[in-house]
């Protein structure tokens, strides 16, 4: 067999050898630098909206008249008295959630309580995975 065939076998082996490895770590993950797969949640806050609707109110009064002086009679009659009221009403709006990503601490509102993490692609929060599982 001529020197320089084998010579050109042996390094394309090698080197299909080292691709392969490479890609190999690729797929599982393993051999390259990734970030966190989630946040942790430090702390949750409800974020309340108060509301203030009015009424009325009105009952019925006994009410006592006096006649004219010449009469001196007194006489009684029921006359409805009504007030505006406000019923107070509380709900919740959202949610403060307090994370820690990669070292750093920040807030985000969310519209539903996340739990104890919350799942992180590229970096970022994942808040529309963080969404459809509280759904499931």
């Amino acid at each position: 067999m001529n020197r320089s065939l084998v010579i050109g076998v042996v390094v394309g082996a090698a080197f299909a050898a080292g691709a392969g490895a490479v890609a190999g770590l690729k797929m599982t993950g393993k051999g390259v630098e990734k970030g966190p797969e989630y946040a942790q949640v430090l702390k949750v806050t409800p974020i309340t909206q108060r509301t203030h609707t009015p009424r009325q109110d009105c009952h019925d009064e006994s009410v006592t008249h006096q006649a004219p002086l010449e009469d001196r009679d007194t006489y009684t009659t029921t006359e409805q008295k009504c007030a505006t009221v406000y019923d107070t009403s509380e709900k919740t709006a959202g949610y403060a959630v307090r994370y820690r990503l990669g070292g750093e601490e920040a807030t985000v509102n969310m519209d539903h309580d996340p739990g104890e993490r919350i799942p992180v692609r590229n970096g970022q929060l994942d808040l529309a995975a963080a969404q459809s599982a509280k759904a499931n």
